[in-house]
C-alpha cells in the first residue's frame, strides 16, 4: 500500500476520506506507547478539514493515545507544537479545495520514510481498538501565539529590525493569515495583508502561489510603495519572494541568500547546506564562496537528509539551513518546513542590506522546467534508459543518479530528469545560459525513452 507521497498522505477528498484518518490516527496510536502522547492534531482552513481532524481524532484516542486539538493552524505552528510529542496536520498544501491530506510529525519533525511504511502497513492490516478502559482523552489547546512569539525571537538573531520597512504579504485566504502579518508587524514592519482572512476555498486566488496566481500582490506592490511582498500557500509551508516592482525574485535565488547567509553566520568548521537535486548550480556557489558545502537528497526528504547529514559527519559538521525552491528548514529554529520564519528572517536581511545588495553576487543563469506525458506504470523503465542514454549525449558531464538523472556541465549549466512522485510526468530541469538549447536536447531523448515503453 502507498499511501505516502513526497509531503505526507494528499489527494482528493474521495480518497482522503474520514474514514481512511480514523485508521490513520489508529495506526499513529498502535505504534506508541500511551506515555509517548499527548498527539497534537491541527488543521488548515479547508471546509473538509473539521470532519477529518474529528475522525483522526477519533482513531488516536481509540487507539489508546491522548489527543491536544489545536484547531486551525499553519502547518509550522503545529510541527512546533509537535516538540517533545507527536503531531498530526490536516492539509493538502498549495492543493485546490477539493483535496486534503495527512500529515505526521514526531518531535517537531516528520515521519521519515521507514515510520510512513509502518504507517501504511498497519492501516492495510487494520490497526487494533484499545481496549475501552483505555481510550485517550481530549482537550483543546492554543499554541499559535507562543509559536508567533518563538519565531519573532528567533528572527531577531538576524540582519536588522524592520523599522518600518514596508511589506506586502498576500496569504492567499489560507493559514499564514494567522502568523506571517502579525509577527512582521511584531517586529516593526509596515504590512499590508492581502486576502488575510481564512477561506478553504480559497476565493481570492489559486493556493499555490507562482507568478501568475499572485497578480494581486504583483500589481500592489508594484503600483504602490511596497519595498518587498511576500506570498504564501494553503498551510504556510511556501513562500515567494517579490522585489520592489512586483516581480517574483527566482526561487533557487532566495534559497541560495539563505544558504550564503547562515552559512558565513556559522561558527561550524563544517557547515552544511541540505538541498534537492533539482535546485540551482547557484546555490552550490555561494554556499561554497562562503566556506560551506551542499549535500543534496531526494525532494520531500530534506528531515531525512538532515539526519543522514548529521549521522555522516563529524564533530565539526552542522546543518546551518535545509530547502528546497519555495520550502525551508531553519535548524537552529526547528526540524520542519518553516515559510512564516523565512518570511521573518528574509525581512530582516532585506532591512539590513536591501534586497538589491542580496541579489547581486548570486548568478541569475536562465531556468526551465518541462513536464514530459509518462503513465506512472513506465516511469521506471523510462528512467533505466535515461540513466544510459543521457549520459551518451553529454559525454563531459558529471553523472549522478541518486534521484532521478542529474547531469553537471561546464559554467554552471546543470539539467536534472526525474520522475513526478505525484503525477503522471517526466520533469526537466535545467539551468544553462544557452538554457532553450540544452532543453531541447534533453526533452529529445526523454520522448524518445517515454516513446518506447
Amino acid at each position: 500500500m502507498d499511501l505516502f507521497g513526497t509531503a505526507g498522505i494528499r489527494g482528493p477528498v474521495t480518497e482522503v476520506t474520514p474514514a481512511l484518518a480514523l485508521t490513520v490516527g489508529r495506526a499513529v496510536a498502535a505504534r506508541l506507547d500511551p506515555t509517548d502522547g499527548p498527539v497534537v492534531i491541527a488543521r488548515d482552513g479547508r471546509e473538509t478539514g473539521a470532519a477529518l481532524a474529528s475522525a483522526v481524532e477519533a482513531g488516536v484516542t481509540s487507539g489508546g493515545l491522548d489527543v491536544k486539538r489545536a484547531g486551525q493552524l499553519p502547518t509550522p505552528a503545529l510541527a512546533f507544537a509537535s516538540q517533545g510529542r507527536y503531531g498530526i496536520m490536516l492539509t493538502a498544501s498549495h492543493n485546490p479545495p477539493t483535496d486534503n491530506g495527512i500529515k505526521l510529525f514526531a518531535d517537531g519533525t516528520e515521519y521519515d520514510r521507514a515510520a510512513e511504511q509502518e504507517i501504511e502497513r498497519l492501516v492495510e492490516d487494520g490497526p487494533p481498538q484499545a481496549p475501552h478502559d483505555e481510550w485517550g482523552t481530549s482537550e483543546r489547546i492554543e499554541p499559535l501565539g507562543t509559536y508567533r512569539e518563538h519565531v519573532a525571537a528567533y528572527a531577531e538573531k538576524f540582519g536588522t529590525p524592520l523599522d518600518g520597512l514596508r511589506i506586502a504579504v498576500d496569504c492567499g485566504t489560507g493559514m499564514a493569515g494567522l502568523a506571517t502579518p502579525q509577527i512582521l508587524t511584531g517586529l516593526g514592519g509596515d504590512v499590508r495583508a492581502l486576502n488575510a482572512n481564512v477561506d478553504g476555498q480559497f476565493p481570492a486566488r489559486e493556493s499555490k502561489p507562482t507568478a501568475e496566481t499572485l497578480t494581486d500582490l504583483r500589481r500592489y506592490v508594484a503600483d504602490g510603495p511596497a519595498e518587498l511582498g511576500i506570498g504564501h500557500d494553503g498551510d504556510a509551508d511556501r513562500i515567494v519572494i517579490l522585489d520592489g516592482d512586483g516581480e517574483v525574485v527566482h526561487e533557487d535565488t532566495v534559497l541560495a541568500i539563505l544558504a550564503e547567509y547562515y552559512v558565513s553566520a556559522s561558527d561550524a568548521g563544517d557547515p552544511v547546506v541540505v538541498t534537492t537535486p533539482n535546485a540551482s548550480g547557484r546555490i552550490d556557489e555561494r554556499v561554497e564562496a562562503v566556506g560551506g558545502r551542499v549535500e543534496r537528497v531526494r525532494l520531500g526528504a530534506l528531515h531525512e537528509g538532515i539526519a543522514n547529514t548529521r549521522e555522516d559527519g563529524t564533530e565539526e559538521t552542522n546543518v546551518v539551513f535545509a530547502a528546497e525552491p519555495w520550502k525551508h528548514v531553519h535548524p537552529d529554529f526547528g526540524g520542519w518546513i518553516d515559510a512564516v520564519a523565512s518570511a521573518a528572517v528574509f525581512s530582516r536581511l532585506v532591512a539590513d542590506e536591501g534586497l538589491a545588495s542580496l541579489r547581486e553576487p548570486v548568478s541569475e543563469r536562465p531556468y526551465r522546467k518541462v513536464s514530459i506525458d509518462c503513465p506512472d506504470e513506465d516511469k521506471s523503465a523510462v528512467m533505466d534508459r535515461l540513466g544510459e542514454t543521457l549520459p551518451e549525449a553529454f559525454p563531459d558531464a558529471a553523472v549522478n543518479t541518486d534521484h532521478g538523472v542529474r547531469l553537471d556541465l561546464s559554467a554552471g549549466a546543470w539539467t536534472l530528469v526525474r520522475p513526478s512522485g505525484t503525477e503522471p510526468y517526466i520533469r526537466i530541469y535545467a539551468e544553462s545560459e544557452s538554457v532553450d538549447s540544452l532543453v531541447g536536447t534533453v526533452q529529445k531523448r526523454v520522448e524518445k525513452a517515454v516513446a518506447r515503453s
